[in-house]
């Protein structure tokens, strides 16, 4: 009977260890480091704003970028977008606060590390997407604010609960990036036509699809992934997504480049010939060469996507020389064919 003593109280002698086990994790926050208003600023992902250069694409296109009204337009809705995007990455961070913690970088967010109380973040949220609704109303076209409106709405909504939902959550990020290349052309009343939109779409889905793919392949067999999807997507299905999108994208840029006749309504040209015939008869194709470079930026974007490194589109951008030479390269021949027509 003395033998078994221990045994007959061992609800009373469980070892730390075996009690630990059994309670939940409890994530803290990493130490408060700096001032409220730089967290807040961190938040709104300043490198971020890089993307809301976009809604310079469809006046770009048309040619009708650099006059005082298009470019005092476009910054105006540049700052606009930018505060609604803002808006949005407060929400998500408030909303993520505790799965971030449990996350080894992300843990160190401004609003995950207790430098921005969630409901500071939800409250300044607010302020900008009112803001910035305000400011539209007020200064642009009615179609700005319907569609800031609707970007709102659809990025919100995939921070509660869509985000979660497969394929829905691809379909939601790509349309965001081509609500910025659309709004430049609603707020300049410029048309956007069918090969803007393809073109523009795929592209922004096969940038998505590569970062999530590239996401997919770097957390495998890794704890700590907070992306719930990243865990029921495979990585040959994200992988047909990214190359079928790049494959549309091309697609729909060709078909717009060596359309017959060079005839064209809406943005990306007029109705004239993509090429140029010059003083001397000589003919400058720039409109079908820039085919050539917007290819090669393609498959060059691709070896980063098929190594699982792309990350955030303008990292692989600015970080490769390669492929901002062929970018440049790209614009330089389309500078030229919109020049032209």
């Amino acid at each position: 009977m003395t033998e078994t003593a221990p045994f007959t109280n061992s609800a009373h002698s469980k070892s730390p260890a075996l009690l630990e086990q059994r309670t939940p994790p409890r994530h803290t926050p990493p130490p408060r480091k700096g001032s409220l208003l730089g967290g807040l600023v961190r938040t709104a992902r300043p490198k971020q704003w890089v993307k809301n250069i976009l809604v310079i694409a469809a006046p770009a296109a048309a040619g009708q970028l650099f006059t005082v009204h298009a470019l005092s337009r476009l910054a105006l809705v540049f700052a606009l977008f930018t505060a609604c995007a803002a808006a949005v990455y407060l929400v998500n961070d408030a909303r993520d606060a505790e799965a971030d913690r449990a996350h080894p970088t992300k843990r160190h967010r401004p609003v995950a590390a207790g430098q921005v109380p969630v409901p500071v973040a939800y409250a300044v949220a607010g302020v900008l997407a009112a803001l910035a609704l305000a400011g539209a109303v007020w200064l642009t076209p009615p179609l700005v604010p319907a569609l800031l409106t609707a970007y709102l709405g659809m990025q919100l909504a995939y921070c509660v609960s869509l985000k979660h939902v497969l394929v829905v959550d691809l379909v939601l990020v790509t349309t965001g990036f081509l609500m910025r290349a659309m709004v430049g052309g609603l707020a300049l009343g410029i048309p956007l036509s069918r090969w803007f939109l393809i073109t523009t779409g795929f592209g922004a889905l096969f940038m998505v699809a590569a970062k999530r793919y590239s996401e997919a392949v770097q957390m495998a067999g890794k704890a700590g992934a907070t992306r719930a999807l990243l865990t029921e997507y495979t990585t040959g299905y994200l992988r047909f997504v990214w190359q079928l999108a790049a494959g549309v994208a091309v697609l729909g840029y060709c078909l717009w480049a060596l359309e017959k006749g060079g005839t064209y309504s809406g943005t990306y040209g007029g109705a004239h010939s993509g090429a140029h015939i010059g003083a001397h008869g000589s003919v400058l194709p720039w409109r079908q060469l820039s085919v050539v470079a917007f290819i090669l930026a393609v498959l060059r974007y691709a070896v980063f996507a098929d190594r699982g490194t792309a990350g955030e589109p303008e990292e692989v951008v600015l970080g490769d020389r390669a492929l901002a030479v062929i970018g440049l390269v790209w614009l330089a021949m389309y500078g030229l064919a919109v020049a032209h027509w």
